[in-house]
């Protein structure tokens, strides 16, 4: 089904293809006069909204698709979760404070209305196609899905942004932005409305009831809106529709798409649309780029075995820093004396070809991360693979669920019911209730949970700024493990010489009331002939 989805979108990339940013060519009509004539085209057009465009040879372009997996993997970057070591990359600037209008990095892609534009098109036109209601329906359904999801993320990263719902001519799309609070009131709507139409499925390969409640949950959540987010996260749960699945460390394998876990997906097809970055995150020894590595922040977030946070456990031993860990560690992480690959992964000796300052593409904290790549030897190429990217999972709904009862201070058995279904499924113990009963600690937990749990799946930037805390975590230095020791060869045994001296990859700046929001870029600026208006603080 995955094969066919995206294989028929093909046939109408050409017609679907516009300008790629609208930003910045405007909204022309489209020519459809031979086009809407059967319900096969209706099919066409909107799974050609999932897969994107195609280039001459008949591939599909990646970045064109709905949603892009790099993007979901480097926007822990802009986080305290990850650090971008090229700043050619696009994410470097905007994670360390210092992107501007003219050197926005990602926001420049991240501006754009193509698959609005694209979405708008599709139901301006759908009625023409003859098909049965219900199907016209969910058709509809799932595209207004995919414009919120666009709109929510634009909201969420540059405040402002007009609201477009038609396609228009050039000389009509300069238009004033609407303010964040209406996009976002535009985006409840249009998923609640949406909702109705769709089903519940597994597996996320399409939009679905449960896709467009747990979006709605998500923006819900955005605005401190706990009551709504309780009501939404409990019609997904009370659905039955989804479970946890049982291993967390394979859940992001190939062999495991569309578990029962999966709610939303970017998918992938090796060597039709094959996804073609997995390796920027492997380590430089095994012919990775060590472009998304993880921090000694997001390291000391975990953990011990035994549910204590590091600071609070008499049993963490700062010496032997990976030992008796939270596996979620392990499972999302490669850290030194790591068997990893065939071998233990070594950062530390200056001989090897992962120490930081050893060659460009080894990680500047001497971490890399793991996920989605528990065994890089199982491809046959790291570079094209067919594993689907989860843009959202059961896990999250859970979080969110346990997260709004708690700053309700309606901590009733389901809070901790829901957190320790996340737990126990990474071998992690129930939670303390003793310890863990006032508001301040079930909020301190809960919050941690929605870091280890989605460690590198692009979630944390949107959580550090709803919270209030990215002026908090986002300044200073972003340190990398010790540096100073040793990894056995034979074993893997780690012996640290300092337990002081660290690895660094840069210095960040984070000013509230600027960063919680991203340049628009200049260019878009200079285009809309002065109807919008830059960010405060650029």
């Amino acid at each position: 089904m995955k094969l066919k989805n995206i294989t028929i979108a093909l046939g109408v990339a050409a017609l679907m293809a516009s300008c790629q940013k609208l930003d910045q060519e405007p909204l022309d009509a489209f020519n459809a006069d031979n086009f809407w004539k059967t319900e096969a085209e209706a099919d066409f057009a909107v799974t050609g909204l999932y897969s994107g465009t195609s280039n001459s040879d008949g591939k599909i372009n990646e970045g064109s698709a709905w949603e892009d997996g790099t993007q979901i993997f480097y926007m822990d970057c802009t986080s305290d979760n990850s650090n971008s070591d090229f700043p050619w990359e696009g994410f470097q600037a905007l994670g360390n404070g210092t992107a501007t209008p003219t050197n926005s990095g990602n926001a420049e892609a991240r501006y754009t209305y193509e698959h609005i534009r694209r979405a708008n098109y599709i139901l301006e036109n759908i009625d023409k196609a003859p098909m049965a209601v219900e199907k016209r329906k969910k058709l509809i359904a799932e595209v207004r899905v995919i414009r919120a999801y666009r709109y929510f993320d634009m909201a969420t990263l540059f405040g402002s942004v007009p609201i477009i719902t038609k396609t228009m001519a050039k000389e009509d799309a300069y238009i004033p932005a609407n303010t964040q609070k209406e996009v976002l009131e535009f985006v409840e709507k249009e998923l609640k409305e949406a909702a109705v139409d769709l089903t519940y499925s597994k597996g996320g390969a399409r939009m679905s009831k449960g896709a467009a409640l747990g979006l709605l949950a998500r923006c819900y959540a955005f605005q401190k809106k706990y009551q709504d987010v309780i009501n939404t996260t409990q019609e997904i749960i009370s659905s039955g529709t989804y479970k946890l699945f049982d291993n967390y460390a394979t859940l992001f394998e190939e062999a495991n798409e569309n578990n029962s876990e999966v709610m939303m997906n970017i998918e992938y097809v090796v060597n039709v649309q094959g996804y073609t970055s997995l390796g920027i995150m492997l380590p430089n020894s095994m012919g990775g780029w060590g472009s998304i590595v993880p921090t000694q922040s997001l390291v000391d977030a975990y953990e011990t075995a035994a549910g204590k946070p590091i600071g609070e456990s008499t049993s963490y031993n700062p010496a032997n820093p990976y030992e008796n860990r939270d596996p979620r560690l392990s499972a999302t992480i490669v850290y030194p004396g790591a068997s990893y690959n065939g071998k233990y992964f070594d950062p530390l000796s200056r001989s090897s070809d992962d120490y930081p300052t050893a060659a460009d593409n080894a990680s500047s904290t001497g971490y890399n991360y793991k996920k989605y790549i528990q065994n890089p030897s199982s491809y046959a190429n790291l570079w094209n693979v067919g594993t689907n990217i989860i843009v959202m999972r059961y896990a999250e709904i859970l979080l969110l669920n346990a997260e709004a009862k708690i700053e309700l201070g309606k901590i009733d058995n389901s809070v901790y019911e829901n957190i320790d279904l996340v737990r126990e499924r990474a071998k992690m113990p129930k939670v303390d209730k003793a310890i863990y009963a006032a508001q301040g600690k079930l909020r301190e937990l809960v919050r941690r949970e929605f870091r280890v749990e989605l460690a590198g799946e692009g979630r944390r930037r949107f959580d550090i700024i709803r919270w209030g805390i990215a002026k908090d975590v986002m300044n200073g230095t972003v340190y990398g493990s010790l540096s100073e020791g040793k990894v056995d060869p034979a074993t893997g045994k780690v012996t640290f010489n300092s337990l002081t001296d660290r690895f660094t990859s840069e210095s960040r700046t984070f000013k509230a009331d600027k960063n919680e929001l991203w340049p628009i870029p200049q260019a878009v600026i200079d285009n809309s002939k002065g109807t919008l208006k830059q960010n405060p603080g650029y």
